[in-house]
C-alpha cells in the first residue's frame, strides 16, 4: 500500500474514518511545525559547539528568527543580517575599528561596564531621545541587573562583550583571555542574548592573542575616536564639550552605564543629542555604522591612546 492511502484512506469513509484521518492530518502538520523549528535551531544556533552562530545570519541567535518566521518584524531580520555581514566585512579588513568611514554624518554611542543601577535611567533617556546606543556588558553584573539586560533586548539594543569579570586582558594568558571573552558570550546567550559579535577591551588593552582569540570567535573588538572621559566626573558640561568638541563623521563615541555613579551621563545626554543633530548629525548603533560607513582598511591608534586606562 502506498504512503498516499495510508493518509487518505478509504474512498469512501465512514464517520470514524473521518476523525481518525482528521488526526492524522494533525499530527502530521504538528510533526513538520517541529521538523522545519528543528532545523532552524540546527542552522541558526550553533557555533562549533560553544554558542554562536554561523552563515550570513550570524550573531542574531535563533529566538530572533522566530518573528520573521511567522511574519513579523522581517524588515529588522534583513538590516541585521545586513549588519553582521557589515561586520564581516570590516573583520577581514581589520581586528579593531576605532572609528567608521566619514561617509555620511553618523555616530555611534556606545557604554561600558553595565549593566548596573543607572542603566535603566539611561535607557529612559535614550528612548526619550530616540537614540539607539550599543551597550558592553560584563557577566558579573547580570545576576544583580538582569532586568536592565532584558530592557536592552526589547528596545532592540546592540549588546557586546566586555569580558566576564573586567580583566586586563594584556595581563592574562591565551587560556584566560579565551576564558574571559567565551564565558561572558555565554552568560549573555543564557539570557537571551545572541553569541555578540563586537568585543570591548577593558582599558582599550588588547595584545595579538586578544585579536587571535577574537578571530576564532568572528569578534570584531570596537574601540573608539571620542572619549566623553564620563568616568572623571568632572561635570555635565565637561562631558558635552568632549563629545560635541570632537564629534565627526564615522566618531564611536566612548560612556559608560556602569562603572560608577553615571547621573552626570545621564544629564548631559540630551545636550550632546540636541547639539550634535543641529549639526546636522545622526545615530545609530555601531553595526549600522559599519553598515552605512564601511571603516578605512588600515586603523591606526594615535599617539597616547587611552593614557586614562578608560572602557
Amino acid at each position: 500500500m502506498r504512503l498516499i492511502d495510508v493518509i487518505r484512506g478509504p474512498s469512501r469513509p465512514t464517520q470514524v474514518q473521518l476523525r481518525l484521518r482528521r488526526r492524522r492530518a494533525g499530527a502530521l502538520a504538528v510533526a513538520a511545525a517541529l521538523a522545519f523549528l528543528a532545523g532552524v535551531l540546527a542552522g541558526t544556533g550553533g557555533r562549533d559547539g560553544h554558542g554562536g552562530a554561523h552563515g550570513e545570519a550570524a550573531g542574531l541567535g535563533w529566538h530572533r528568527h522566530l518573528p520573521a518566521l511567522m511574519g513579523r518584524a522581517a524588515p529588522d531580520f534583513e538590516q541585521r543580517v545586513r549588519e553582521g555581514a557589515a561586520i564581516d566585512r570590516a573583520l577581514r579588513m581589520t581586528p579593531f575599528v576605532r572609528m567608521a568611514g566619514r561617509q555620511h554624518p553618523l555616530l555611534a554611542l556606545t557604554f561600558d561596564d553595565g549593566p548596573g543601577p543607572y542603566t535603566g535611567r539611561l535607557l529612559d533617556e535614550l528612548e526619550r531621545l530616540r537614540v539607539p546606543g550599543t551597550f558592553f556588558v560584563v557577566g558579573s553584573q547580570l545576576p544583580a541587573f538582569a532586568s536592565q539586560l532584558r530592557r536592552e533586548l526589547e528596545l532592540g539594543e546592540t549588546i557586546g562583550d566586555h569580558t566576564a569579570d573586567h580583566r586586563d586582558l594584556t595581563r592574562l594568558p591565551a587560556r584566560g583571555q579565551r576564558a574571559q571573552i567565551r564565558a561572558n558570550g555565554r552568560e549573555l546567550s543564557a539570557y537571551g542574548v545572541a553569541w555578540p559579535r563586537l568585543f570591548r577591551p577593558p582599558y582599550g588593552a588588547y595584545d595579538r592573542t586578544t585579536h587571535a582569540v577574537l578571530g576564532r570567535e568572528r569578534m570584531l573588538s570596537v574601540l573608539w575616536s571620542v572619549d566623553s572621559e564620563d568616568y572623571a566626573r568632572a561635570g555635565v558640561r565637561a562631558i558635552v564639550r568632549n563629545v560635541v568638541d570632537h564629534a565627526q563623521p564615522g566618531a564611536i563615541v566612548l560612556m559608560h552605564d556602569g562603572g560608577g555613579d553615571r547621573t552626570q551621563t545621564i544629564a548631559a545626554l540630551p545636550r550632546i543629542v540636541g547639539a550634535l543633530r543641529r549639526e546636522g548629525y545622526r545615530f545609530v548603533s555601531v553595526p549600522r555604522l559599519l553598515l552605512q560607513n564601511p571603516p578605512p582598511r588600515d586603523q591606526q591608534l594615535p599617539r597616547g591612546f587611552n593614557s586614562a586606562g578608560a572602557g
